[in-house]
C-alpha cells in the first residue's frame, strides 16, 4: 500500500511517499516531480552495494544523467571537512542549481548530503531516499540538515526539505537487529510524546508491529513539524531524549548509535520528571520497561557524567544559556522546560551511566 504525505513549508510543500519497492521506480517518480540533472547521489559503501544499484538503473530507465558519490559510514564523517570534498565533487560533476542531489542512506548520509544541497550554489534540490529506520521515521522527516563540530552534534546546519522523500519499506529486510533497535527509539519517542495508543501497541505486540508503527510514527512527525517548521515552539517535543542523548553521543566521540544515545536519554528525561514532580513514577517505568522489551539500552557504559555535562554545555537547543528538557508528564504528552536543577541531572546521569 502507497501512502502520501503532503507536508506544508513556508518555502512550497513537499511529499512523503511510503510504501513497498519504491526504490526500482524512483527514477520515474522523481521525474514526475520535476527533479533536474545531472544527479549527484550521494551514499555510503555498504548502502552503495545494497541498493545503489536499484536506484541507477530507475535513473537510467527515466533517462536521467547521474553519478554516485560514496562517502565513509560513521558519524564522525558527518563534518566540515566531508561537506568540502562533497564540494569539490559537486563542481567537478558540474552540478548547478538545476541538477537534483540524492542522499541515498540513513541520518549521516541525509544530514551531510541534504547540508550539502541546502549551501551548494545557495540551494539544490534535494531527495531523501533514507534507507534506515531511524532515518525513514525521523531524520529525512522536517528538513533539518546539519554537520558536527568536534564539540557537539549538529552545530552547523539548516532548514532544508527535500522536494521529495521516497521512503521504501522494504529495504529495512536488509538491516541488521542492531539498525532496527535504533530506529526503534525514534518510534518509541513518538510515541511517548503524542500517542499513547502507538505506546500500547508497542507494548502489546513489539516489533511484530513495526509496519504499522512506522506509519504512525511518520504522521506523528509530519503533524508536529506541519505545526512548526522552524521549531519555534511545538517542535522541540521531538527532543525527547535527545539533549542528554546528544551529550552521550558527543562525550562518546561519536562512537554511539544514536538510537541507543535517545535510548538512555529517554530513560533519563524520565526519570528527571519522576523526580520533580512533573510526571508519577509510572511513566518512566512504562517507558523503561518498553525500551528493554525492544532491546534497547536503558543503561550505558562509557563516557562519564562529568564528561557528559560538559558535552550537553554546547548543545544547540539552549536558550538564553539554559539547557531545555523534554519531560513527559503522561504518555502521549511531554511539557518543554529549562527549570531543572544541575544536581537532579547529575544524579540522574550517575544512574543511567555504569
Amino acid at each position: 500500500m502507497l501512502e502520501t504525505f503532503e507536508v506544508p513549508f513556508p518555502l512550497g510543500t513537499y511529499r512523503i511517499l511510503l510504501g513497498q519497492g519504491l526504490l526500482a521506480s524512483a527514477g520515474s517518480i522523481i521525474r514526475d516531480n520535476g527533479c533536474g540533472e545531472p544527479i549527484a547521489i550521494v551514499t555510503n559503501p555498504l548502502v552503495d552495494r545494497l541498493h545503489g544499484d536499484t536506484l541507477r538503473r530507475g535513473l537510467d530507465l527515466a533517462g536521467y544523467v547521474h553519478h554516485t558519490i560514496t562517502v565513509p559510514d560513521g558519524e564522525d564523517h558527518k563534518s566540515l571537512a566531508s561537506l568540502a570534498q562533497l564540494y569539490d565533487r559537486f563542481l567537478d560533476l558540474g552540478l548547478d542549481r538545476g541538477s537534483t542531489v540524492i542522499a541515498l542512506g540513513g541520518g549521516v548520509i541525509g544530514d551531510l548530503a541534504g547540508f550539502a544541497a541546502a549551501t551548494y550554489m545557495r540551494g539544490v534540490p534535494l531527495v531523501q531516499v533514507p534507507t534506515t529506520l531511524l532515518a525513514q521515521v525521523d531524520a529525512s522527516i522536517g528538513g533539518k540538515v546539519a554537520v558536527d563540530l568536534p564539540r557537539g552534534k549538529n552545530l552547523v546546519g539548516a532548514f532544508y526539505p527535500a522536494r521529495l522523500v521516497l521512503t521504501d519499506t522494504a529495504v529495512l529486510r536488509t538491516l541488521p537487529p542492531s539498525e532496527v533497535r535504533a530506529g526503534l527509539a525514534e518510534i518509541v519517542k513518538a510515541a511517548a510524546i503524542r500517542s499513547e495508543s502507538l505506546f500500547e501497541l508497542l507494548e502489546g505486540e513489539g516489533i511484530e508491529a513495526l509496519d504499522r508503527a512506522v506509519r504512525e510514527a511518520v504522521a506523528i512527525k509530519v503533524a508536529v513539524v506541519t505545526e512548526d517548521p522552524f521549531e519555534r515552539g511545538v517542535r522541540a517535543i521531538l527532543n525527547f531524549g535527545h539533549t542528554i542523548g546528544h551529550g552521550l553521543e558527543t562525550a562518546a566521540g561519536y562512537q554511539l548509535r544514536h538510537g541507543d544515545a535517545v535510548s538512555v536519554g529517554m530513560v533519563a528525561a524520565a526519570r528527571i520528571a519522576a523526580q520533580i514532580g512533573t510526571c508519577d513514577g509510572s511513566v518512566p517505568q512504562r517507558i523503561e520497561h518498553l525500551l528493554a522489551l525492544l532491546q534497547l539500552p536503558t543503561q550505558l557504559a562509557g563516557p562519564s557524567s562529568d564528561d557528559v555535562w560538559q558535552a550537553m554545555a554546547s548543545d544547540k537547543k539552549k536558550r538564553h544559556g539554559k539547557l531545555r528538557y523534554v519531560l513527559p508528564v503522561r504518555i502521549g504528552e511531554v511539557v518543554i522546560t529549562d527549570q531543572v536543577p544541575e544536581e537532579v541531572v547529575r544524579a540522574v546521569l550517575e544512574g543511567v551511566l555504569c
